[in-house]
């Protein structure tokens, strides 16, 4: 059974850091993708950043040299540092695992995290 925990979120000032961090739990045959989306109230969810097997990490403009994501690869984690946060990156984070659970899986499957709460505001 996979899982994925998030942990890390909370309430913070405008200008200050949080650091989330995903563990996926339940055996992988291979992971494919590690990434973080991020749901705001009233808007449709979006992709933050992602990282692939071959170490390829993609942002979304709003957060470049801002936020960086990074992955350990030998505990199945991902972790989104987050830095000089604004308040429009108020919103419930979600971790997002492609993966095929089996070698038999012909394509990967999208596996997702519960959310966490990130509120920036003072």
């Amino acid at each position: 059974q996979v899982q994925l925990v998030e942990s890390g979120g909370g309430l913070v000032q405008p200008g200050g850091s949080l650091r989330l961090s995903c563990a996926a739990s339940g055996g992988f045959f291979v992971i494919h993708a590690m990434a973080w989306y991020r749901q705001a109230p009233g808007k449709q969810r979006e992709l933050v950043a992602t990282t692939t097997l071959s170490g390829i990490t993609n942002y979304v403009d709003s957060v470049k040299g801002r936020f960086t994501i990074s992955r350990d690869g030998a505990k199945n984690t991902v972790n989104l540092q987050m830095n000089s946060l604004k308040p429009e990156d108020t919103a419930v984070y979600y971790c997002n695992v492609r993966a095929r659970a089996s070698f038999y899986d012909a394509s990967p499957t999208d596996y997702w995290g519960q959310g966490t709460q990130v509120t920036v505001s003072s």
